[in-house]
């Protein structure tokens, strides 16, 4: 089984989230339908970017590496908005 690490922006006020998940599309829909407690006063979400790996742990470790400050902002940096 495959698992993602993915990054998503919001287009109500351009906050990024970071998650990681089985099925992206399917988490994606989620976060946009609100149906995710932390996100849904954000929506809607557009995917930026996400990334596979043939572990959940890898996805795990990977999303919290993208968590941390200093990568975060390198994410928010490389996705500004025009």
């Amino acid at each position: 089984m495959k698992y993602y690490t993915y990054v998503l922006q919001s287009l109500k006020n351009s906050d990024i989230y970071i998650g990681s998940t089985e099925n992206w599309q399917k988490r994606i829909s989620m976060h946009n339908r609100g149906k995710v407690k932390s996100t849904k006063g954000y929506k809607p979400w557009v995917l930026l970017e996400y990334k596979e790996f043939d572990s959940r742990s890898g996805a795990v470790k990977h999303e919290r590496f993208l968590k941390t400050g200093q990568q975060k902002e390198i994410l928010k940096r490389k996705h500004k908005a025009p």
